[in-house]
């Protein structure tokens, strides 16, 4: 396994690193937006229109990746 890690090429690292580090940053963010819900005390529809315009650049970044997957078959 480690072998197999160490002797992996640049394209497969590349994408793995940024599959898993774009999850992590994303998960990351959501965890902000409800901080600030929370701490705000932004109540139910506060809470909506936060996630919905915070979480909109994300849906873009999502949304790029997979017509990129969709476009290149």
């Amino acid at each position: 396994m480690l072998e197999a890690f160490l002797n992996m090429d640049e394209e497969t690292f590349t994408t793995l690193s940024v599959t898993i580090l774009c999850t992590a940053l994303i998960a990351y963010m959501c965890f902000i937006i409800y901080k600030l819900a929370k701490d705000s005390k932004a109540g139910r529809y506060g809470t909506i229109v936060l996630a919905f315009v915070l979480g909109f650049g994300m849906f873009g970044f999502i949304a790029k990746t997979v017509l990129t997957e969709v476009l290149q078959k």
